[in-house]
């Protein structure tokens, strides 16, 4: 088994492609599950973010192709669609993406935190399905270890860089005054309260908060004086909206493009400002076929975030070191761990033996046999016993023309050969 880090994201896949390819919170357990026994992984979890879905598993080496064509047919896609856009990295690479991913450093928005909170829900929904054990759990903990390590020592997280702040940064140049506009946000998880928060320091003043949940709505919007309405409100809430942002888990579109049209009609065609964050999509990719409407997508956030980005490009080099220190780090345990067990067969190997020979001594003494005698015979009973299967392996390799065991058996017992 090796590790393994294999995925699909903004880099390889249009949106259209990795709303396909996402995984809803309810299909996670059964989707672990699954993946173990039919890519016939020994422990994996999943990342399913906006911008990323990415299994990180303990798998054979051929693994890769088993675990596409199990995801092909989880999502209903084909081999060679998920081939075309995906990317696998093994041991030392896959814990280096792991550790970039955390550290904000393979995302869109350069050094983003949220990340780094999703990687850890992964690590705990596999936790909770038993999904995860010693190699890849380590290899979680050592990441967090590393990413803490690049928010505290780089200045990477500074300058406050997102998809919510970009969002509303774009914002900004359809309507130049947001105090005079009113906002509807759909969803109310980290991202849309990231939304109310910048929204709120542009001196935004109306804002409603619509989710599934009226109770979790009220939480959100109860941080910005805001209102709070159920998802069914939408439509009544949509005429007085300039600026719409929706992010949710819904598996399917929550606003069409006949309720878009019918509030432009109320609002006598002034224009709207629609970001869809979700993947899957809320917002019907038809809607922008409207007049008056501005529909962007993750996808074309691109341009606003890579501005904001280059002020983080010095502090991200400094945290490449730290991802690159973190990956050797962690092999060099790994392969450390991997002697254990090889140790420990030796140990028990040898203490077999010794036990053996003090049985055979303390009889001898028993019989009123010469001490020194006795403890001779004991200490060239455990030399032939301990060098005996090594000698056999040697020759054996030797005749083989392995001479690589020579040079090995010298470091391993670290022997001072006189060739001469």
């Amino acid at each position: 088994m090796a590790l393994l880090a294999l995925g699909i994201n903004h880099k390889t896949a249009s949106v259209s492609v990795r709303e396909k390819v996402a995984f809803a919170p309810e299909q996670m357990e059964q989707a672990l599950s699954s993946a173990c026994d039919q890519a016939g992984l020994k422990e994996v979890a999943i990342l399913s973010t906006c911008n990323r879905t990415e299994l990180y598993c303990s798998a054979p080496l051929e693994g890769s192709r088993a675990l596409l064509e199990w995801m092909g047919g989880f999502h209903g896609l084909s081999f060679e669609e998920l081939e075309s856009c995906s990317y696998t990295y093994w041991d030392e690479d896959a814990a280096r993406h792991m550790m970039r991913v955390a550290s904000g450093l393979d995302s869109l928005v350069l050094g983003e935190p949220q990340i780094l909170g999703q990687l850890k829900s992964s690590y705990a929904v596999a936790s909770s399905a038993k999904s995860l054990h010693a190699e890849l759990g380590r290899l979680f903990q050592h990441t967090f270890s590393i990413a803490k390590k690049v928010r505290t020592q780089t200045a990477i997280g500074e300058n406050p860089v997102s998809v919510a702040y970009a969002a509303v940064s774009l914002s900004q140049h359809i309507f130049t005054d947001l105090s005079k506009s009113n906002a509807l946000l759909i969803g109310a998880g980290e991202t849309i309260d990231l939304v109310a928060q910048h929204l709120s320091r542009a001196g935004i003043k109306q804002i409603v908060v619509a989710n599934r949940t009226l109770e979790r709505a009220q939480a959100l919007a109860e941080q910005f004086q805001a209102k709070a309405v159920l998802l069914s409100d939408i439509p009544d809430e949509l005429v007085n909206a300039d600026i719409v942002i929706s992010s949710t888990a819904s598996p399917l579109p929550i606003l069409g493009k006949g309720a878009v049209e019918r509030a432009l009609k109320a609002r006598k065609h002034k224009p709207m400002f629609m970001v869809d964050i979700a993947v899957p999509r809320d917002i019907e990719p038809q809607v922008s076929d409207l007049s008056d409407v501005y529909l962007y997508t993750v996808d074309d956030l691109r341009e606003v975030i890579e501005e904001n980005v280059k002020s983080r490009e010095s502090a991200a080099k400094e945290a490449e070191a730290l991802v690159e220190q973190g990956a050797r780090e962690f092999m060099h345990q790994l392969r450390s761990l991997g002697a254990t067990d090889t140790l420990r067969a030796l140990r028990s190997k040898a203490e077999s033996v010794r036990d053996l020979e003090l049985e055979k001594a303390l009889k001898q003494l028993e019989n009123g046999k010469d001490a020194a005698q006795v403890m001779q015979q004991l200490a060239r009973g455990l030399t032939n016993k301990l060098i005996h299967s090594p000698s056999v392996q040697m020759k054996n390799a030797m005749a083989q023309g392995r001479v690589e065991m020579l040079e090995l058996t010298h470091e391993l017992f670290e022997l001072a050969v006189d060739n001469d």
